[in-house]
């Protein structure tokens, strides 16, 4: 598919409907254009005979019509529409897929359960740094709850089941109540509709876990509000929540940060499923992803699979979209390489190996944006450009190198006692005044040795001579390293 196009999908949910566009960019990224989301609560909507209201219907066919004007234009083959679990249960659910297809102008199509869960893990993987791990992926939505096994982009085990947030909410706390035993309830009915997913998901079968959409992402801003780490689900921060609401008795009473209006009725289905699960399958953890369904179904639309090197797609996409000097880029790499790799710290790990890789391809990706602390530009650049090929540690170090390289330390103070921070940034800053004249520097004879917290870089003799602004640099770069835990010693 060429670069430039813009693919959109549709995601017609139990609780809200969801219109992401994205521009395939370089290398075959999805980047964000525009994201709609309208609360619609259409699996509220279904009455006691399994038939959607019309006042429901009425609301579907509104969004999808704002949705239409705004994919007006695309090609047939650039969107995707799907339904999930509430018009899999709607018994007329044909009427409203022949008129909503019609508002929206692109065929709206109700997908299973599995194959929901399909693209909601693809839609993960595609945010998520590559990793040979086997991942486990918990998708709890507005009528359904998804659990994937999987590795790299491919689902290996699929199970959807009818339960959900506004399910859970209705059937449970439709009075509004927060008690004890509307939770008790909640939770074992949950549980026991999840019963078949004890042996078919075992903790040996996965390696870490992750919790998408909509339940996960407001429970993580909510934890994060009230000064927890929300990035993390556990048991017991849950249990934390689950108090919170106990203690209101009643949801029209609950104040928690961070708790948007539209959230509000069906928290307390969504707590019960969430605790049902990770107590079913001892999850003892499960980290907040940011993909999802729509992801997946950008992602499917593409003609071919992602790039196999996600890492090394990002760092060219970013040295595209940002103007960088590719050939001083690679100068730098290659020189930073080697003056690391001649003091790097035998325990080092490959993060500091990859954050170095990428940070002397990126060091100048600010410079677009302005000269003047173009390093500081540069920072914030890597640190939130992108889809998340790296995790938040590695992102966090390439930051760090990114912003260290140009400048006066003492912004990295507390950071530069760390061996894999300041090593790798002094090997980068070197490699940059060698590289100042923007050419292939003359490195015989050139050695940089560690001894302890000193550095020593040797040059052959007269070499200062012939290059004196290379020097000048560079004994500018020692007194730089003279304020710091560490010294440079220069020795032509």
């Amino acid at each position: 598919m060429a670069p430039e196009s813009l693919l959109a999908a549709v995601d017609l949910g139990s609780n809200s409907f969801r219109l992401e566009i994205g521009r395939i960019g370089s290398h075959q990224r999805i980047e964000r254009v525009e994201y709609l989301k309208e609360t619609v609560r259409q699996g509220a909507g279904l009455n006691a005979r399994q038939e959607l209201t019309r006042e429901a219907m009425e609301r579907g066919w509104a969004c999808l019509a704002r949705f239409g004007e705004r994919l007006t234009g695309f090609a047939p083959a650039h969107v995707r529409a799907v339904a999930t679990q509430t018009l899999r249960e709607a018994r007329n659910r044909d009427e409203f897929i022949a008129r909503g297809s019609e508002l929206l102008g692109f065929p709206i199509s109700v997908i299973s359960g599995e194959e929901e869960a399909r693209l909601i893990y693809r839609g993960v993987a595609s945010v998520l740094a590559p990793s040979q791990q086997r991942r486990l992926v918990i998708d709890i939505g507005g009528r359904s709850t998804e659990i994937i096994i999987g590795q790299h982009s491919q689902a290996l085990q699929c199970a959807s089941f009818a339960l959900g947030s506004v399910s859970w909410s209705n059937r449970f706390f439709a009075d509004g109540m927060l008690s004890k035993a509307n939770f008790a309830a909640a939770m074992e009915a949950a549980q026991s509709t999840l019963a078949a997913a004890i042996t078919a998901y075992p903790s040996t079968a996965w390696d870490c876990a992750y919790a998408s959409s909509g339940t996960a992402n407001a429970l993580g801003e909510i934890l994060t509000a009230m000064g927890h780490e929300g990035r993390i689900l556990t048991r017991a921060l849950l249990r934390h929540l689950q108090d919170q609401l106990l203690q209101a008795g009643h949801i029209d009473k609950l104040r928690l940060p961070a708790l948007k209006e539209e959230r509000r009725p069906v928290l307390a289905g969504g707590i019960s499923v969430m605790l049902a699960v990770v107590e079913l399958l001892d999850v003892a953890e499960l980290e907040v992803a940011q993909g999802a369904l729509r992801q997946g179904a950008l992602h499917d639309l593409l003609d071919h699979e992602p790039p196999a090197d996600k890492e090394a797609a990002e760092i060219l996409g970013l040295q595209q979209d940002f103007g960088v000097d590719m050939a001083q880029a690679e100068r730098i790499r290659q020189v930073s390489h080697a003056l690391w790799h001649s003091i790097r710290p035998s325990a080092t790990d490959g993060v500091t190996d990859r954050a170095l890789h990428a940070a002397a391809l990126l060091h100048e990706v600010g410079m677009r944006v302005a000269l003047n602390d173009y390093h500081h530009h540069g920072a914030y650049i890597v640190q939130h450009c992108g889809h998340a090929t790296w995790d938040s540690a590695l992102r966090q170090r390439i930051g760090q190198l990114v912003l260290g390289h140009q400048g006066k330390l003492r912004k990295l103070e507390d950071a530069l006692h760390a061996p894999d921070l300041a090593l790798p940034l002094m090997a980068l800053r070197l490699a940059i005044q060698l590289c100042h004249a923007r050419r292939t520097p003359h490195l015989d004879g050139i050695v940089l040795e560690r001894n302890g917290s000193t550095c020593r870089l040797h040059t052959p003799s007269g070499w200062a001579s012939a290059y004196p602004q290379s020097a000048r640099l560079l004994e500018q770069e020692a007194l730089a390293w003279s304020k710091t835990p560490w010294t440079l010693q220069l020795q032509h």
